[in-house]
């Protein structure tokens, strides 16, 4: 039988993921710095850099990264942060995780996929897809 979770790190951990949503990326880098995991997720699988990502912070998404975050790490349903940023349309993430190291086939659907289905072929280009 496993213990219930310590409610206060219950918070600090909902206050991490809501700093992610919100883009506070030197607050994010903080806590990285002060032994948070890089790659900290949520019940969902969604990890601080998938929900800087998917809410547009390219500055948190870069932050992360920096400290050791897994630019490919996927959520529980298979997505990756940069598929995540191109059904966003967010161009300043998608191009932070590339320098990041993303790989665009990865994840289901991948970010390859995803521009594919919304036609961008920009993006496509970018990935160097065809």
């Amino acid at each position: 039988m496993s213990e219930a979770p310590d409610p206060e790190v219950v918070e600090l951990a909902s206050r991490i993921f809501d700093l992610a949503r919100q883009g506070d990326a030197e607050a994010l880098a903080a806590y990285v710095d002060a032994g948070v995991p890089a790659n900290l997720a949520n019940d969902k699988g969604d990890s601080l850099v998938m929900l800087a990502a998917y809410h547009g912070h390219a500055g948190a998404v870069t932050a992360l990264l920096a400290r050791g975050a897994d630019a490919d790490r996927a959520n529980d349903r298979g997505q990756t942060p940069l598929a995540g940023a191109v059904f966003k349309g967010e161009d300043g993430v998608i191009r932070a995780l590339l320098d990041g190291g993303a790989d665009p086939e990865a994840g289901t659907p991948s970010a390859v996929d995803t521009a594919r289905m919304f036609g961008k072929t920009d993006l496509l280009e970018l990935f160097g897809a065809r």
